[in-house]
């Protein structure tokens, strides 16, 4: 067994944050002695580690204690999640490093681009063909002209912010080819609202079966609709990535969890997130 400080001093941990972590509930110690004092076995430094891995991607200490509090996620499905993880940062940071050799090779300024101005010129084309009249009114009064608002669409879509949220759709569609194709062909306005109508609709059976475990099987059948629905919806070849993000946001995104509770009732939100996440590992994920 091992105090506090022992542990502080193996990890580099604060004994502070050992203890907030205690007092929040993340990171319990495996029995105190009798003079009060936390101890910690071998096992409690494994789920330490974890933590503090998460913790190296700036995710909410929130977030991590609904992951490592899921009773679907076992020591397993928490180390392919990390190695995923993992491999996501190690392609951007070869994205970087490919930037940084092309300005010593002679480019003098670093560009994150996943859409070059040609392909943000045929997404403005495929959007502008396929809005209705109405909103392209809408923008057109915003802007002031039709070629104003295709200038300010290419400036926001070139910005660095846009390309790295490009970057995360790129992602979800696996490649920039069918994402671009899904960009130039979306579904018409009544097929949207019929969507929409499907989803909300799906929420509130969620909502009305929260008080039943996540792994349950007509939970996992709800959770096993809105991945087919998101796939639908956005013409995903898989939707997991997506609602693998929606799920995270939904357990540790308190502004989220406010603004959906509102609509389907306290508590609501965290739950679907969970479902959704206990979907995925129950996959095989």
């Amino acid at each position: 067994m091992m105090t506090v400080k022992e542990i502080a001093k193996l990890t580099g941990v604060s004994a502070r944050t050992l203890h907030y972590y205690d007092e929040i509930g993340l990171f319990t110690p495996t029995e105190k002695s009798d003079a009060g004092y936390r101890m910690y076995d071998e096992h409690s430094l494994e789920i330490l580690q974890q933590i503090l891995f998460f913790r190296e991607f700036d995710i909410p200490l929130k977030q991590i204690k609904t992951v490592m509090s899921n009773p679907a996620f076992d020591r397993n499905s928490i180390l392919r999640m990390q190695r995923k993880m993992l491999v996501e940062k190690k392609e951007r940071m070869e994205r970087l490093i490919s930037s940084i050799d092309e300005i010593l090779g002679g480019d003098q300024q670093m560009k994150f681009e996943v859409f070059n101005k040609n392909e943000l010129e045929d997404m403005y084309r495929a959007m502008l063909e396929n809005i209705s009249e109405e909103q392209k009114k809408i923008f057109i009064e915003r802007y002031g002209s039709v070629e104003a608002w295709k200038e300010a669409f290419l400036a926001s879509a070139s910005s660095e912010q846009a390309q790295k949220n490009f970057e995360q759709v790129v992602e979800w569609y696996g490649g920039k080819e069918p994402a671009l194709e899904a960009a130039a062909n979306p579904m018409d306005e009544n097929r949207q609202i019929d969507y929409q109508k499907r989803m909300e609709e799906l929420c509130r059976s969620f909502a009305a079966k929260k008080d039943i475990d996540v792994d349950e099987p007509e939970i996992q059948t709800l959770a096993a609709e809105y991945d087919a629905l998101t796939k639908e919806m956005f013409q995903l070849p898989d939707a997991k990535a997506m609602v693998l993000e929606i799920a995270n946001a939904y357990c540790g995104d308190a502004t989220i969890q406010a603004a959906q509770d509102s609509v389907y009732g306290a508590g609501s939100t965290e739950y679907m997130g969970r479902a959704l996440l206990a979907f995925y590992i129950n996959d095989g994920e």
